[in-house]
């Protein structure tokens, strides 16, 4: 399995960014997707995720109302819509393959990366 991550790039606080994952493979509608980001000497961490077949959703609290997870199981694509971006969301995303149906918030159930898109939000 491997996943190429795109989109990211330099927006102004306030703007938007979308951000797709293109997985290759036969199984991506068998598994959950997530999306997580690592700013600069910070840990890893999460920010979305959706089930398989895409009905659940979650997101970490700083992205609630502003950023949306989706994913098109016919095209092996998961997208992240980020609206209302700030400077503290400035980081390397990632996507990443949950080894189950549905997508939690912890590194170690994921097994499959992408090597991460660059968003950087100025003030």
């Amino acid at each position: 399995v491997q996943l190429q991550a795109s989109g990211g790039g330099l927006v102004q606080a306030g703007g938007s960014l979308r951000l797709s994952c293109a997985a290759s493979g036969r199984t991506f509608s068998s598994y959950a997707m997530g999306w997580f980001r690592q700013a600069p000497g910070k840990e890893r961490e999460f920010v979305a995720g959706i089930s398989s077949s895409g009905t659940i959703t979650r997101y970490t609290d700083s992205v609630k109302g502003r950023f949306s997870i989706a994913r098109v199981n016919a095209e092996n694509t998961v997208y992240l819509q980020m609206n209302s971006l700030k400077p503290e969301d400035t980081a390397v995303y990632y996507c990443a393959r949950s080894r189950t149906v549905v997508a939690g918030p912890r590194l170690n159930e994921y097994d499959y990366w992408g090597q991460g898109t660059l968003v950087t939000v100025s003030s």
